[in-house]
């Protein structure tokens, strides 16, 4: 029962946050996936791919048990249908990964490593809901970009001040 209540818990939170973050990836364009709001921040590209990456993550802890940053390999996005259909893969993979979680696999433990060397090590259950809130905090970041880029921000959690019928109340 225990393993049915994470899981369940797990997926509807995935789920609620794949819709906003479908919707932020689908309108990042090729054309400005080396933009960079300042020097040392990360390329519109890679932030995207982060946001459409995520997900795998949670697949590859429930499922793997461990991800070194010396063998990870990101996709190689081109355009930006192959990052949305990227995004759409690795939101099929989570959402099957953690469907088919047995409570064995939620109480392993994960690793994060460099080149072999133990990072951080968590149990999947206690790490699952950190990674899908690393993943709505690259999806702000990117909304700031595409903010940035007069892209339309979409509706996450309520109306932004990019939709048609929305009044600011400020």
């Amino acid at each position: 029962m225990h393993n049915q209540i994470n899981t369940a818990v797990f997926l509807q939170e995935l789920m609620a946050e794949a819709t906003a973050s479908r919707k932020c990836v689908e309108k990042i364009p090729e054309s400005l996936f080396e933009f960079k709001p300042h020097p040392s921040s990360m390329e519109m590209g890679y932030l995207a791919l982060l946001v459409a990456e995520i997900p795998k993550w949670i697949a590859v802890m429930v499922e793997e048990g461990e991800i070194d940053f010396a063998t990870y390999k990101h996709a190689d996005i081109k355009t930006a249908q192959e990052l949305l259909a990227h995004f759409d893969e690795n939101m099929q993979a989570a959402k099957k990964a953690l469907e088919n979680a047995s409570a064995a696999d939620l109480e392993k433990t994960f690793y994060l490593k460099a080149k072999g060397e133990v990072l951080f090590s968590e149990k999947v259950v206690e790490y699952i809901g950190p990674t899908i809130n690393h993943w709505v905090h690259h999806r702000g970041q990117l909304t700031v970009y595409m903010r940035m880029n007069e892209i339309p921000v979409p509706s996450i959690y309520g109306p932004s001040a990019d939709d048609k019928n929305y009044q600011a109340t400020t």
